[in-house]
């Protein structure tokens, strides 16, 4: 039985899911020993720290050096060597692998992409440790964004992969009448043809939720791919890569179409990414990078997933409590440092009308920091929620803050001790306020637990700041707190106009830094921080060509 065959229900589902758009999920988010089996725990730990300190090999061309450039959030001694390839020796490799997995056709790929999903699956308690380790997330969202919840947004992609291609014939038989005379017949065949060798680059927060689409939609479509992964969060990668690699070979095919290329100098990537037989290029990160591979990178196609100024405008709301509430654990989860995660919330100079009666400028700010010392109030609650500032550069960004250069100072953040690993770097969001005249203040993305609240001298102007700042900045997420539909309707078509996802009146247990797959089109493709989506078709049907031939029928 084919791979395709075997996991064809489950093909089908997610393609379905993904018109749909409802709740399906094809992996359990919960690590529970019922779902993954009774010793998966212990295994999955025990594979990780079977890592620690040890060479990761993985036999691909051109192997040179060993690096060891990771250090955990965590203080964890991780110690792992990965071996450093020639970027010339990994792209002809790339190249002599392609023309066998073009050859398998769409149909294979897909099943064998699916396959190699369902094998990161079952290690899913591994891969969450080593995302845990390299990222500084909090356990549950490592388990959950580095396990299942990725797992998921590859399937997606390869789902819309499949719905792409599957579109295409292999052969049509194409005749036109000739009146008296007899028809012209011809033969027409049709070959899906990769665009080229991929270059993922990942990040050094979400090493496989942020990676997964752009490798497995460049797999799906008949491509080889290089997987750059962050210095920082290299291991989670390299077994990705590893599993790939072991699926391919045991097929008897070219395990070289996946490849590991670590480095912990900018200027070689920038050199692989101009390389002309890189024909696209994933990245998820900072603007400066996004910005200069979309400026030199003319030979590829660029998937770019920049950071951006989200934000929230809160106008009235009918659930104070419960508002202040969501928003508190939004800037708190993971120390903000997420793509989607609000860092200004627009408030009119005027307060706002609520279910607890009016509440002014200085009551929002008051009652937002009491929000997020109620949810840290227990320390084992606060840093599962927070996890451990996974770059220095974040670290550095707090102390700016937390001297007053961006605003002043409502909440400042505090270092926690994390009651299991002594040398985590874990901090508590600080929370600023300003106006909106001070653009200097709050009109820069500024990565981390850091928020202002901006005061507007109204709602209608907090809507055309919104829009501005999407406009000229970028975004991912907006949200809206509003008891009148027509701010609401305003604030719609404000973000139809600079294309970007809005949440409204988020109260419960779905927070605006939140995306599901198949559901949620993460990021639209259509404002600085969104250069392209990766939750539709937009994510795969540039990264293949259709080739035809043709021939007469002879009678």
């Amino acid at each position: 039985m084919s791979f395709f065959d075997r996991h064809q229900d489950l093909i089908e589902k997610a393609v379905q899911a993904a018109k749909v758009r409802g709740y399906w999920s094809a992996f359990s988010e919960m690590p529970s020993p019922k779902v993954y089996g009774e010793s998966a725990p212990a295994d999955g730990k025990a594979a990780f720290e079977l890592y620690q300190g040890q060479k990761f090999e993985l036999n691909q061309p051109g192997q040179g050096q060993w690096l060891s450039p990771e250090v955990s959030p965590y203080g964890v001694k991780l110690g792992v060597s990965y071996p450093k390839c020639d970027p010339q020796a990994l792209l002809d490799a790339a190249k002599a692998a392609m023309p066998a997995w073009q050859a398998l056709g769409a149909r294979e790929r897909v099943g064998l992409c699916v396959q190699a999903i369902t094998e990161l699956n079952a290690r899913s308690f591994e891969i969450a440790h080593a995302v845990m380790a390299t990222t500084g997330q909090g356990w549950m969202m490592a388990f959950q964004a580095g396990g299942p919840h990725a797992q998921d947004r590859a399937l997606e992609a390869v789902a819309y992969a499949w719905e792409e291609q599957s579109r295409i014939p292999a052969e049509a038989v194409w005749e036109k009448p000739q009146g008296k005379n007899p028809p012209i017949r011809m033969r027409k065949q049709f070959e899906i043809v990769g665009r080229g060798v991929a270059l993922v680059i990942g990040c050094g927060t979400f090493p496989t939720w942020n990676t997964y689409p752009g490798l497995f939609a460049a797999l799906a479509t008949g491509n080889a791919v290089i997987v750059k992964p962050h210095p920082h969060a290299v291991l989670p990668a390299a077994i990705t890569v590893r599993v790939l690699r072991d699926l391919l070979a045991a097929q008897g095919l070219d395990p070289n179409l996946v490849s590991l290329f670590v480095t912990d100098q900018p200027e070689q990537t920038q050199a692989l990414a101009t390389h002309p037989a890189v024909a696209s290029i994933d990245f998820t990160g900072s603007n400066a990078f996004g910005q200069w591979l979309m400026a030199h990178c003319k030979q590829a196609q660029v998937y770019a997933e920049l950071a951006g100024l989200n934000h929230v405008l809160i106008d009235s709301t009918s659930a104070y409590k419960a508002m202040m509430d969501n928003l508190a654990f939004t800037l708190c989860l993971y120390s903000g440092q997420m793509c989607t995660t609000t860092q200004a919330i627009l408030v009119p100079q005027g307060g706002i009308d609520t279910d607890e009666g009016p509440k002014s400028v200085q009551a929002v700010q008051t009652d937002l920091a009491a929000a997020i010392d109620r949810l840290l109030a227990k320390p084992e609650v606060a840093c599962a929620v927070l996890g451990a500032i996974q770059s220095t550069d974040t670290l550095a960004r707090i102390e700016t803050a937390q001297s007053g250069q961006w605003g002043r100072v409502v909440r400042p953040s505090a270092a926690l001790t994390h009651p299991e690993f002594a040398g985590a770097r874990v901090r508590t969001p600080v929370l600023l306020a300003c106006d909106a005249a001070d653009e200097q203040a709050y009109m820069h993305e500024r990565f981390g637990p850091i928020a202002s609240v901006v005061t507007v001298p109204s709602t209608e102007a907090g809507i055309k700041l919104s829009e501005r700042m999407v406009r000229e900045h970028g975004a991912l997420t907006v949200g809206v707190y509003s008891t009148r539909e027509p701010v609401i309707q305003a604030m719609t078509e404000a973000t139809w106009r600079s294309r970007v996802a809005l949440s409204i009146n988020l109260t419960g247990a779905v927070f605006v830094n939140q995306t599901a797959a198949y559901s949620d089109y993460h990021a639209t493709g259509g404002n600085p921080a969104a250069n392209a989506s990766y939750s539709d078709s937009a994510l795969v049907a540039n990264r293949f060509r259709v080739v035809q031939r043709r021939q007469h029928i002879q009678d």
